[in-house]
């Protein structure tokens, strides 16, 4: 039997989540080696993602680190080029929307290298987010798009991409949530190994979780600073505490604006970067979360919590129709009803997501092999 090569590409962390179900999936009819290029470049949180993931050492490291987009696009496409020159693999793996994505994709349609793009289709409308343009090109340069939800594959039609390259799958974020979720450690455990000196009286269902990073929230003062007041007014107006994983982004720029004294409050408590098992624990035994991500939205809704989506628009609607996922952008007044409304305990209808039963990996390696036999 024929044995292939495969390229899996990863940059940032969320890529690390949505590339270790397929490792595992993999079998030994495919030998596959790991690009990581290093978009994002803390070593400790890193190694830790990589642990607890139980991702094998990265057979190329491009150490590309921060920098404009065109800057990281350009080191990415260097990188990859010689390595796929080096490796010749007879398909390339690509996750998610980054700058690593992209790029690496570039190279391969370049090459002439067949590429698996997986979590296709996803789109905000928002043409002002570079995720947006890095799906939109990706998609339409790849042999084998793997869809999420049902919305992604009609997106995809709707721009004339062939419905033979398209493959409903389901979503790779939940099948690393699955096979983590028996690891569960209860959240005043995870405080205590975080700040091992102090104490905080840290109750489920009792505190809410806040991720913030988006270039668009947190790269201009006056929407930074106006998303850490409503943070600190709901703090107040609800007596409850707010867990708050700094992103490094975001840490340069509250002190690069000087708004450290609005989380100057008891009930906010600032974290360093946290790992993949201690965050989706921190989801699990939540009020409620607060965030800008879209991975979060996926976790939220999946594990049945809301979810208060702090951006403009969503490429993931179907975390509002079967999760409980409220898109309140800069206004607030949608922001302080939403928040109400969770807090008053109002029943929230959850639904199961189509295909989001942890074995999205099986049906992309099975889809994956079944092309390259064919071709």
């Amino acid at each position: 039997m024929k044995k292939f090569k495969c390229l899996c590409v990863v940059g940032t962390r969320p890529n690390f989540i949505k590339i270790a179900p397929i490792l595992r999936a993999i079998d030994k009819s495919l030998y596959v080696k790991l690009l990581h290029t290093g978009q994002h470049y803390d070593n400790f949180m890193d190694r830790i993602f990589f642990r607890e993931l139980s991702i094998k050492k990265p057979d190329f490291n491009l150490g590309v680190g921060s920098g404009s987009h065109s800057y990281q696009l350009a080191k990415i496409t260097l990188g990859v080029e010689r390595i796929l020159k080096k490796y010749k693999p007879h398909i390339v793996i690509v996750v998610g929307d980054v700058n690593s994505t992209l790029a690496s994709a570039l190279v391969a349609k370049r090459m002439n290298i067949p590429i698996a793009h997986v979590e296709s289709g996803l789109r905000s409308f928002d043409h002002s987010m570079p995720e947006e343009t890095n799906r939109i090109l990706t998609d339409h340069i790849s042999q084998l798009l793997f869809t999420t939800e049902k919305s992604a594959n009609q997106n995809l039609k709707n721009e004339g991409i062939k419905l033979n390259r398209i493959y409903f799958v389901g979503n790779i974020m939940i099948d690393s949530l699955f096979y983590h979720l028996n690891k569960k450690i209860t959240p005043q455990k995870i405080i205590q190994k975080l700040f091992p000196k102090k104490k905080f009286e840290l109750v489920k269902n009792n505190y809410v979780l806040l991720t913030l990073h988006r270039p668009q929230n947190v790269d201009k003062k006056e929407q930074l600073k106006f998303i850490l007041n409503e943070i600190k007014k709901i703090s107040d107006k609800f007596k409850i505490k707010i867990l708050f994983p700094i992103h490094p982004r975001t840490k340069r720029n509250i002190k690069r604006f000087n708004l450290q004294n609005i989380l100057n409050n008891k009930r906010i408590i600032c974290l360093s970067p946290i790992g993949y098992i201690d965050t989706i624990n921190l989801i699990y035994n939540s009020k409620f979360i607060l965030t800008d991500s879209g991975g979060m939205q996926e976790e939220a809704a999946t594990l049945k919590k809301p979810c208060v989506t702090l951006r403009q628009s969503t490429e993931r609607p179907i975390t509002i129709k079967y999760g409980s996922n409220f898109v309140v952008g800069s206004n607030s007044s949608k922001l302080n009803k939403a928040v109400n409304t969770i807090m008053s305990n109002a029943r929230i209808r959850y639904g199961r997501i189509p295909l989001w039963d942890g074995k999205t990996a099986e049906r992309i390696v099975k889809t994956i092999m079944r092309y390259l036999k064919e071709a």
